[in-house]
């Protein structure tokens, strides 16, 4: 899955978004996993890079605006609830005061929770360095107004040029953009008419348009709602689909750091082991017998009695191979046919 990411996206997790910031945290999580390529070009970070310190200034004097300026008329001073309410007052702006100090501290340090997700992401993005082509390119391009771009700025038609030279053939381009140089003046979910033939023409595949990051995982991973959960899955994922005695092993690894599954989750782990022959005929080799037994004894319950029953027998057959460690619970107990 070919993803791109226009620099407004990035900016906007410094200043105000629906989005939070452990979408970003998911897409370096699908990065991990192979899940996608995020294409990243040199003119994307080099306008984050330009634009992150104007972008938090402004989040900073919006911050400082929220300090409460109350005026009270001199008839309200005779009431009860006058002396509470100025000390509410008082204590909220003391918090606000504090936490512009820590937001200023970790600005200074390049230590906010934004700057550590966004850099973890280009760490692991594919680059795609900018050339005198790429310029040259983008120059026709806005010479003889074909989007994107706007206002003599090469910047957006850098990137589609960037996209279109190095993005495999036959391959979806899913781009998220918060800018109407990209999306349909008729539809805001749609890319522009112009971009989407151009692509299927040269690319002789689709473009697939979002306008927030969290669109973007609705569509693809509607049931996951948190990073740590999406970890979980693809790991599931993972084991589900190994193809070789070293793939299991090393799905394996990944998934043991888990203790806690759900009921669909824990059924498909149980199932893989007994219809995926590469987990099935190693089942006895100590990390993957370590892994079914802790979860057996977890949840077993879970699972329906069938599946149940043939995940005991494997488990029980590895308990009677005295060259296996003996677990600490009994596998022997009458099936239930």
């Amino acid at each position: 899955m070919n993803l791109f990411i226009d620099t407004n996206i990035f900016l906007s997790f410094f200043h105000l978004t629906n989005d939070d910031l452990d979408e970003l945290h998911k897409l370096t999580v699908l990065l991990e996993n192979k899940q996608i390529t995020l294409w990243l070009t040199e003119q994307v970070r080099d306008e984050f890079a330009r634009n992150r310190e104007n972008k938090i200034s402004e989040a900073v004097k919006k911050l400082s605006e929220q300090r409460s300026k109350p005026q009270f008329p001199q008839i309200c001073k005779d009431y009860e609830e006058y002396p509470a309410i100025r000390e509410l007052q008082k204590n909220y702006d003391q918090k606000l005061s504090t936490l512009i100090s820590k937001v200023n501290k970790d600005i200074a340090e390049r230590t906010l929770k934004a700057d550590q997700q966004i850099a973890e992401l280009f760490n692991k993005a594919t680059i795609i360095k900018s050339s005198e082509g790429l310029v040259t390119k983008a120059r026709l391009r806005m010479d003889i107004g074909n989007p994107p771009g706007k206002n003599g700025s090469l910047g957006d038609a850098i990137n589609w040029e960037a996209l279109l030279e190095n993005v495999p053939k036959q391959q979806k381009l899913y781009l998220i953009a918060d800018d109407k140089d990209y999306f349909s003046i008729l539809a805001e979910d749609k890319p522009k008419d112009f971009l989407r033939d151009e692509w299927l023409q040269r690319k002789d595949a689709d473009v697939v348009f979002y306008r927030r990051i969290s669109q973007f995982f609705k569509a693809h991973h509607p049931e996951i709602k948190l990073a740590s959960e999406l970890e979980k899955e693809l790991a599931i994922r993972g084991l589900a689909e190994s193809g070789s005695f070293a793939e299991t092993h090393n799905a394996i690894s990944k998934i043991s750091k888990y203790l806690e599954f759900s009921k669909s989750q824990a059924s498909e782990i149980a199932q893989v082991a007994i219809s995926n022959s590469q987990i099935n005929w190693i089942i006895c080799d100590p990390d993957v017998f370590d892994f079914y037994s802790i979860f057996f004894e977890n949840h077993s319950a879970a699972l329906e009695p069938e599946l149940r029953d043939q995940l005991a027998k494997e488990l029980a057959a590895c308990k009677k191979n005295e060259s296996k460690t003996e677990p600490d619970f009994d596998f022997d107990f009458e099936p239930d046919f």
